[in-house]
């Protein structure tokens, strides 16, 4: 009997996906399998995918659709492939990843290796320092509408690996499965959830937006992180020619923009003094608009149009710190408290820091409120008496300034 393999897949490979899996973590897909669950039997378990993917006999389940909020209103179906599938697309992705990044641009920056959000807002501050106007551009619901046909011919450009392309074309086939059970046959689109996913829909993107901006209009500059982008114009007319430009190449590409999250600003500072209505838009949490700043050199106060952490994500941080339920948990020291939240406020304060840090004054007040009310709570003494609480955390934060993450050595003013 023949043990040869149709495919050279390495056991290695099997297992480095597996670790880079566990770490990124993820929610059990249709088989409700956890990563606890795979790993009782792992050995086994990897050893299967190996051999699957090895013979050609490895035929993805489908994934399960999951609802979530939008920050913006209304909800996102993901689709979550179950943990074997996440280890059986890393494979493919670690596989397929160092080919085709070295072509991607380098105005590309989700989801991409040693690109980052920060980057993306970094020099897309300096730009909107550099021309007048910007077109931000959405496009509606990327990840459902890509076209399996020019998605296959933009991956047979870079690898003619039979098993990379194989098991792709299955992925994209394989169904949704709703929560009611039943099956939702893939005609186009890659599942928002999926390992694979991001770096299909940056390869596609790069065909359809990146390369055809390179060969059209080399000389404008613009910005894009996965399916949200910037282009930078030095007139209005400029701007209100490339918006229709772009409807019609989307389109061509069986793409739409998303209407009300695509518009046109006038990135209004202190040496700009038209008088436009759209003068702010937001990109990656943070909102780009007029603001009061002063000159490092001078100490001079002038309007500057600068990012600082949006509306919408303050909204995000309030509703997750509202989860915590601070105030009911009072069989905690405050030692115990700071221990617990901290790494998550700092998470927030190290990337919506980064710009305007005077603006997560907002957030900082919010936490201390919470643990205001968790004081009232906790001792008996305090309860009721609101103005003693806060000179009790006044008190601890002068004493521990770095207790908190948020306090870090300041001073802040309680209410």
């Amino acid at each position: 009997m023949s043990t040869t393999k149709s495919f050279e897949i390495s056991k290695h490979a099997i297992v480095e996906a597996y670790r880079r899996i566990k770490q990124n973590a993820g929610s059990a897909g249709i088989d409700e399998q956890s990563i606890q669950d795979f790993e009782r039997n792992l050995k086994d378990n990897l050893y299967k995918i190996w051999n699957r993917l090895s013979s050609g006999s490895y035929f993805p389940p489908a994934v399960k659709a999951v609802s979530i909020p939008k920050k913006s209103g209304g909800v996102r179906i993901l689709g979550i492939p179950t943990v074997s599938d996440r280890i059986a697309q890393m494979v493919v992705k670690m596989a397929l990843e160092p080919k085709i990044e070295p072509y991607f641009h380098c105005d590309s920056y989700g989801y991409r290796p040693n690109k980052s959000a920060h980057q993306a807002i970094e020099v897309t501050r300096k730009r909107c320092w550099e021309f007048d106007w910007v077109l931000e551009f959405d496009i509606k619901g990327l990840f459902d509408n890509i076209s399996h046909e020019l998605l296959l011919k933009a991956l047979t450009k870079h690898t003619d690996c039979k098993w990379v392309i194989l098991y792709i074309t299955r992925w994209l086939k394989a169904p949704l499965q709703n929560e009611d059970g039943t099956l939702v046959e893939r005609l186009k689109g890659t599942p928002q959830g999926g390992v694979i996913s991001p770096l299909l829909a940056n390869l596609f993107l790069h065909y359809v937006f990146d390369k055809w901006m390179e060969k059209n209009h080399p000389e404008t500059k613009w910005c894009r992180y996965a399916d949200d982008g910037l282009i930078h114009c030095k007139t209005l007319e400029e701007a209100k020619e490339f918006k229709a430009i772009l409807e019609q190449r989307f389109a061509e590409c069986g793409l739409e923009l998303h209407s009300t999250k695509t518009q046109i600003v006038y990135c209004k500072d202190a040496n700009r003094n038209g008088d436009y209505k759209e003068i702010k838009f937001d990109f990656l949490g943070f909102t780009f608009r007029p603001r009061r700043s002063k000159a490092k050199r001078t100490g001079k106060i002038f309007i500057n149009f600068t990012p600082a952490i949006s509306k919408n994500a303050l909204n995000s941080i309030r509703m997750a710190i509202r989860s915590w339920k601070v105030s009911s948990q009072t069989d905690k020291s405050i030692e115990d408290l700071a221990r617990i939240f901290n790494p998550i406020i700092r998470g927030w304060s190290n990337y919506y820091g980064k710009y305007y840090p005077s603006a997560l004054g907002v957030m900082h007040n919010y936490i201390n409120s919470k643990l205001q009310k968790w004081i009232g709570r906790k001792y008996i003494k305090l309860r009721g008496h609101k103005e003693k609480c806060w000179k009790w955390l006044d008190r601890v934060s002068k004493q521990r300034p770095k207790l908190f993450e948020h306090w870090n050595g300041k001073i802040f003013a309680f209410e």
